[in-house]
């Protein structure tokens, strides 16, 4: 007896040398925190609490700065020895008060968000659980300073400060997801990824091309996928959660579940997610020009108009979609961490709602049927992270990956018989290598290499519904390859201990070649390939002032750059009735002038308000315009005589804007929150005027009313939408009337909107929860600016969630 008590005497001693776990939670429901931060400079080091609230903080031993981070939460600082006398138990306020916050967009390393002169807001998966975003679409939408597009139910195109689609950038665990047909209309792979994999997301606002390179014109939308976690103990870990969730508007039926079992130093984590959703039924108060009287369907081999029994449902709007990942992580020691992601989606088809609503002259759908083939997206990573204190570096991190997009597209005119059918494939591969460095305690260095190569595969077939056969057809884009390398270098100066100067720069070269000889038998190109071979330069100077704990002022100036990719060169497409877009080899990269001012402050302990300005010149912008091909200003497209467009740099386009937050902490646990966004655009046209910018959103925002007991989060809030007249219509949607509403004179407009709703998130027992919804409470009929298809009406939400 006498040895076993000295052999556990022994274990234990050796788990205290070696191991210390800290606890965190709630200070007034006592639930665990999960994915609360722990950094220190002295020594480095950094920490991430798992689902039990549980983090190893040996690395942290002999720490006189500790600070411990949530969002929603306030800040504690605390020293190793504050810890040891606190028995390794951390209780953290909630409060919506507070400047202070970790993100990792601005440079791809955790930083403070007080040291980074750009506005950066995050997305939690505690404010995800009680919203229930039905996809990643619509969870940026959530934050109330992202403005959503949809062409139809299976899509969503944010638009941030009066940009959207190809100029602005996706990161998924730090991994570039643009890819070379990345398109200028409206873009619906922001799908491919599920809100329930996400850990945290990030929207960077402004250029982001010194760290990120090309399209980072408008914004950055930065997600993090679900972390492998390690046992903190000598036994094996297991953990996760089961969602089940069900909506009224579409009938939506989805499951998830993911499981983390971790060791001490290999950890797994798995996701699945599976939805349905079903044709989307908009409200019952609104323009009656919305609303869908008829639809196609094929009958006795025939195109036949069928009306529609309800005509507030959207038909064919429904779809499904799947999305699977696995990680793996290994930890062979402190300084090395190796983690690899196999991520897939896969959609259905799905009908492009905005096109199955258009009419010719008699009154006929133009369109029998449009829709998309499966939206496919996989996704290969390795991520390799080393820390040491060398004359390099004190962290490295090098991703590898490998990407694969398949998409496709088919419609067919009414009662014609011909479809035509486009398939295109993207090889997407990437490595980036990014070093920080730090000299004393004031100057901070963030360095890197990129390179990315994209190879596009396109085909097209031209099918005889009526017989079945098929022939060649042109395809979309030429057979094609856009590569892009370059050095980034930024720099961070601590000039006192409130101020911080940041500047950066990045040179990038890019190169494209594309082959026509695919399409030559169709359109009679005067070339047949086509080869860019440029650079681009960009910069960025910003300062933070840090007056107090209570209040912070930034400035900052920026370029980005968004180099001609494969759609831009070389695609040929339908931009309109009566307008084909075809290849222009001769674009060179457009550049965006960023500067902006930014202020947040605390009142007491109960107020804060965050106001950001800025103005942004977009120079060289490629743009549609008339042209010529072989001499003709006309060709044969799909059996039709077109006008001939293509994309030019051809013009320079100006946005300003205003984003605006206001939050009151309330006695009772009540409290109250607005974000605003007023932005406007200009955009230079072919003949020297100006019209509204197209991706200028009206004004829009959201306000809440919270309240937050120990085992009940509820919140009441609206979100609303300016209207945006006939005059103030860009000259491009004026030509897309049938996505607006009419104006008492006949004109397109879209109209101003709000809705009502209702969200409250229950915790039965500590591993069991329920989550119920009300949107929408006035069965409003609207559609958000520039959307195709309907928002949905009253919708009914409830989900339950059960933690492993």
């Amino acid at each position: 007896m006498k040895r076993l008590w000295l052999l556990g005497l022994l274990i234990w001693g050796c788990e205290l040398g070696f191991s210390q776990i800290i606890t965190i939670r709630d200070q007034d429901t006592g639930q665990p925190l999960e994915l609360a931060t722990l950094s220190c400079n002295e020594p480095a080091a950094f920490a991430i609490t798992n689902a039990s609230g549980q983090a190893d903080v040996s690395e942290f031993r002999g720490a006189k700065l500790i600070e411990i981070r949530l969002m929603g939460y306030q800040t504690e600082t605390r020293s190793y020895f504050e810890l040891e006398q606190s028995q390794f138990r951390i209780a953290l306020s909630s409060t919506n008060i507070s400047l202070d916050q970790v993100v990792v967009s601005a440079t791809r390393w955790n930083q403070s968000k007080r040291d980074i002169p750009s506005k950066i807001i995050s997305i939690i998966p505690r404010d995800v659980t009680l919203q229930n975003p039905q996809t990643a679409a619509d969870m940026l939408g959530t934050s109330g300073e992202v403005f959503i597009q949809k062409s139809q139910q299976g899509g969503g195109s944010p638009i941030i400060r009066g940009f959207a689609t190809n100029r602005l950038l996706y990161t998924v665990d730090g991994v570039r997801m643009n890819t070379a047909i990345f398109r200028s209309g409206n873009l619906q792979n922001v799908i491919s990824l599920d809100p329930f994999a996400v850990e945290q997301a990030e929207v960077f606002f402004g250029p982001g091309s010194i760290i990120y390179g090309s399209d980072a014109i408008g914004g950055v939308m930065s997600f993090q996928t679900i972390t492998p976690q390690f046992s903190l103990t000598e036994h094996p870990s297991v953990g996760g959660k089961v969602v089940a969730r069900y909506a009224s508007a579409n009938k939506e039926q989805t499951g998830h579940f993911d499981v983390n079992v971790g060791g001490k130093k290999w950890a797994f984590v798995s996701s699945f997610s599976s939805n349905d959703f079903g044709d989307l039924r908009m409200g019952a108060y609104g323009p009656d020009d919305y609303l869908r009287p008829f639809y196609v369907q094929r009958q006795d081999g025939t195109d036949v108009v069928v009306a529609n029994d309800d005509p507030r449902i959207q038909r064919p709007t429904g779809y499904s979609q799947v999305n699977m990942m696995q990680k793996i992580r290994f930890k062979p020691s402190e300084n090395w961490d190796f983690q690899y992601g196999l991520h897939y989606s896969a959609t259905s088809d799905f009908s492009r709602y905005d096109r199955l609503i258009r009419t010719r002259s008699n009154g006929l759908p133009r369109s029998a049927e449009w829709r998309y083939g499966p939206q496919i997206w996989m996704m290969n990573a390795l991520q390799v992270t080393h820390s040491a204190k060398n004359v390099v570096y004190d962290q490295l991190t090098i991703r590898l990956a490998q990407q694969a997009f398949e998409e496709s597209r088919f419609d067919r005119d009414f009662n014609n018989p011909i479809r035509f059918n486009r398939y295109e494939k993207v090889n997407a591969w990437s490595a980036n290598i990014d070093f920080l460095k730090t000299a004393g305690d004031r100057q901070t260095l963030f360095y890197g290499l990129e390179a990315v190569t994209n190879d596009v595969v396109s085909s097209g077939t031209d099918e005889d519904i009526t017989t079945g056969g098929k022939v060649d057809g042109p395809s979309r884009y030429p057979q094609a390859t856009w590569s892009s390398y370059a050095a980034y270098l930024n720099y961070q100066l601590k000039l006192s201990d409130k101020t911080m100067l940041q500047a950066g720069a990045r040179y990038n070269l890019f190169n494209l070649y594309a082959d026509f000889n695919n399409n030559l038998e169709f359109y009679p190109f005067p070339f047949s390939t086509a080869r860019i071979h440029n650079g681009a330069l960009t910069g960025s100077l910003g300062i933070v002032f840090n007056p107090s704990e209570k209040w912070t002022l930034s400035a900052n100036a920026a370029t980005g750059f968004r180099a001609p990719n494969v759609d831009d060169v070389g695609k040929v497409f339908d931009s309109e009735p009566g307008s084909v877009v075809i290849p222009n080899p001769d674009l060179k990269a457009e550049y965006a002038y960023n500067a902006e001012v930014g202020m947040a402050r605390i009142f007491g302990k109960s107020v804060k308000i965050d106001l950001t300005g800025y103005y942004t010149i977009l120079d060289n912008a490629m743009v549609r315009r008339d042209f010529a091909l072989d001499g003709k200003d006309s060709i044969i497209y799909d059996g039709n005589l077109s006008g001939v467009q293509a994309v030019q740099n051809a013009a320079v386009a100006y946005v300003y804007g205003v984003q605006a937050g206001l939050e009151v902490k309330l006695p009772g646990g009540f409290g109250f929150s607005t974000q605003f966004n007023y932005q406007k655009g200009v955009e230079e046209l072919d003949n020297g005027e100006t019209s509204p910018s197209r991706h200028a959103a009206p004004w829009f925002g959201t306000t809440r009313l919270t309240y937050k007991a120990s085992k009940l989060n509820l919140q009441v809030y609206a979100t609303y939408s300016g209207q945006v007249t006939y005059e103030n219509l860009s000259e491009e949607a004026r030509g897309a009337a049938y996505l607006y509403a009419a104006d008492p004179n006949g004109n397109p407009y879209a109209p101003s909107w709000y809705t009502l709703n209702v969200k409250a998130l229950y915790q039965i027992t500590d591993n069991l929860s329920a989550s119920v919804g009300l949107e929408n409470l006035t069965d409003q009929r609207y559609r958000p600016y520039s959307s195709g298809v309907t928002a949905s009406g009253r919708n009914f939400i409830l989900s339950m969630r059960t933690s492993l």
